[in-house]
């Protein structure tokens, strides 16, 4: 198992606690924005366990809800190169280790702001809807060849997601027309991803699975 976060401290507490159950893992710091720490993620994957099984593109950050009008070039770029960029740059690099193999998974997290335009700012809403492109043109392209690849949409989520952002007032004016029930706890989501990731959701490709508690049914 090989985790990533750009944070050493929660690397370091996730893969000791890891470890004490026996497992073998490969944490990493890195900044996956970066092209070059991306696709070093897939090269040590390779280089240590000699394959990958299951790709699970997580990392995300917010965009304050900035509206269309208030967001800046720099937050439009940051904003995609980890939310689009780096899931691209590491599926990409994955992908012809997978075929070597003649399977594997790929997970996305993706946001029901990549299916619907009044959920989150601007670029988060770009980004999340490109990412649901990409899942579902890997799906078309390479599932044939055993690969599957499929997107969650959570709702709210409680993480650090929204820390140190600052936020639009316009954009959490326009965010509170639609009332959004409590948000999950992270290994809520993770159960999805486990579904997504086994066997048991073999037969599903190229899918959307929201997780929002009915946020998006009303």
């Amino acid at each position: 198992m090989v985790l990533v976060d750009v944070v050493d401290e929660r690397v370091k507490e996730v893969t000791q606690e890891l470890k004490k159950d026996g497992r073998e893992v490969l944490g990493m710091t890195l900044d996956i924005s970066v092209k070059e720490n991306a696709e070093k993620v897939v090269n040590e994957t390779i280089r240590v366990f000699k394959r990958i099984d299951v790709l699970c593109s997580n990392a995300g950050i917010m965009d304050g809800f900035f509206t269309l009008t208030e967001t800046a070039d720099e937050l439009l770029e940051r904003v995609m190169r980890v939310n689009l960029y780096a899931p691209f740059w590491m599926s990409r690099r994955a992908i012809p280790h997978m075929l070597r193999e003649g399977r594997g998974v790929i997970v996305n997290t993706a946001s029901v702001a990549g299916l619907y335009g009044g959920k989150a700012g601007t670029a988060y809403t770009v980004s999340k809807h490109a990412l649901i492109g990409l899942t579902r043109s890997i799906a078309a392209q390479y599932g044939p060849r055993g690969i599957r690849c499929n997107a969650i949409a959570p709702g709210g989520v409680i993480t650090n997601i929204t820390s140190n952002s600052k936020m639009s007032q316009e954009g959490m004016e326009l965010l509170k027309r639609s009332v959004a029930p409590p948000p999950a706890e992270p290994e809520q989501i993770a159960k999805v991803a486990l579904f997504l990731a086994s066997d048991d959701s073999f037969y599903v490709n190229g899918e959307v699975l929201v997780a929002d508690a009915g946020w998006t049914v009303y």
